[in-house]
């Protein structure tokens, strides 16, 4: 549609070599620099729920903001990323772009002090570097591999990228417990290692840029072209009701340690729990998607996410809870979050592919966005209890829509076939 068949790299190079995994070398460099990144990352993430909401005392209601603008305030920057990476093919570039804002960010988080509203500031630089990083990222790894291994390659990715999430808490409890609950050698920590990661990035990884798309592909036209394309448009608003039924990870782990009346000091250990779960199922959930359908192992994990709501609130407590939660939802990132993109994948042509899941990527983090404002309203007004009963609800309804919008997305690549 937008490319011919010999534009498309895994057209023009069927003899790349492949690791044991079958996923190309760029995959696991990429792989790598997530796994460095998320240890920095979830050194921050893990101690953020309660550095604000004991720490600095915010209600559930600020604290949901806070969380809404980690996620999705700079949403529409995915776009802007997007859409540069694909006009100037230097996909590379913008997504080192993205790492060294984040890594930048983690040493504003010492210098602000108790200010709120410096803190959001700062949280908002750092998820502009996840915005302008992501699609990019996501990009290249299609680009790396042949649509039928797109499960695969993101499975085996965010198993890596997972394992930096398992180790990155750890870590800064690791740091709190040697410094008498030092938050900001915390922050220092992980600029460090982020820093680190930028590096492996430049080193290793390699661009597509010689790779240019037919003269006119990549305009801002190209944006309404790709709505115009029905599996497209079903994606998207796949993504944005998903997003809208999904509440940050501080609001499950703050339920979890309430309820169980855990330590504050075992509360970095939650996302370790769920981390284990996640790293574990993310490359057998690819491979799986990639061989009954990705479309069934989405809505699983989903499925998965409304039993977490429902067991914060349900009739047994402990140990077991813990377990099986944490579990459930890794369960749930595992089967969503690579699957959807690789779910997108084929249907996205090559020359805007990553404007394209950029779209997609966008759409989930604003709903995102809403949804944790909504939530810690609800918790405020209604409490804790109603408030994650209501989200249960709305996930089960979620699934059967999502079934209903995903269902005959194609699996052959987007260039492959004409436009509807």
């Amino acid at each position: 549609m937008y490319l011919s068949s010999i534009d498309r790299p895994h057209a023009a190079h069927p003899s790349r070599r492949r690791s044991l995994f079958h996923v190309s070398g760029n995959v696991f460099a990429l792989g790598a620099v997530s796994l460095i990144t998320d240890i920095s990352s979830e050194m921050v993430t893990a101690v953020l729920p309660v550095y604000l909401m004991i720490g600095l005392h915010l209600s559930p209601a600020v604290y949901g903001v806070v969380d809404g603008t980690y996620t999705g305030a700079t949403a529409l920057l995915r776009l802007v990323g997007g859409y540069v990476a694909d006009r100037t093919r230097r996909r590379k570039f913008i997504a080192g772009l993205g790492y060294g804002f984040s890594a930048v960010a983690k040493l504003g988080l010492p210098a602000a002090g108790n200010a709120v509203g410096v803190i959001g500031a700062v949280i908002a630089i750092d998820r502009t570097g996840k915005g302008l990083r992501t699609a990019p990222r996501d990009a290249l790894i299609t680009l790396s591999t042949p649509p039928q291994l797109y499960g695969r390659a993101f499975g085996v990715h965010r198993m890596m990228d997972t394992v930096g999430a398992f180790a990155g808490p750890l870590v800064a409890l690791g740091i709190l417990a040697a410094t008498g609950q030092a938050y900001d050698a915390v922050f220092v920590a992980s600029f460090c290692i982020a820093a680190f990661g930028v590096l492996v990035l430049v080193l290793f990884v390699r661009d597509r840029g010689g790779e240019q798309p037919s003269k006119g592909t990549v305009a801002l036209s190209s944006l309404g072209g790709l709505l115009r394309i029905a599996p497209v448009r079903r994606l998207v608003l796949a993504a944005c009701l998903a997003g809208m039924v999904t509440i940050g990870d501080g609001f499950v782990y703050l339920l979890l340690q309430r309820r169980e009346d855990l330590s504050v000091g075992w509360f970095p250990l939650l996302a370790v729990g769920t981390n284990l779960s996640y790293l574990l199922l993310a490359t057998p959930l690819g491979v799986l998607a990639d061989k009954i359908g990705r479309q069934k192992v989405v809505l699983a994990g989903y499925t998965a996410l409304m039993l977490v709501y429902l067991l914060l609130f349900g009739p047994f407590g402990g140990w077991p809870l813990l377990v099986v939660v944490l579990a459930l939802y890794g369960l749930f990132y595992a089967s969503t979050d690579g699957v959807l993109i690789a779910l997108a994948g084929p249907v996205l042509p090559t020359g805007v592919r990553t404007t394209g899941i950029a779209l997609i990527q966008t759409g989930q983090a604003m709903a995102y966005l809403v949804s944790s404002v909504l939530f810690g309203l609800a918790w405020t007004v209604w409490g804790p209890a109603s408030a994650i009963r209501i989200a249960a609800v709305l996930v089960a309804v979620a699934v059967f829509a999502v079934a209903l919008l995903l269902r005959g997305i194609p699996s052959t690549d987007a260039d492959e076939e004409q436009p509807a």
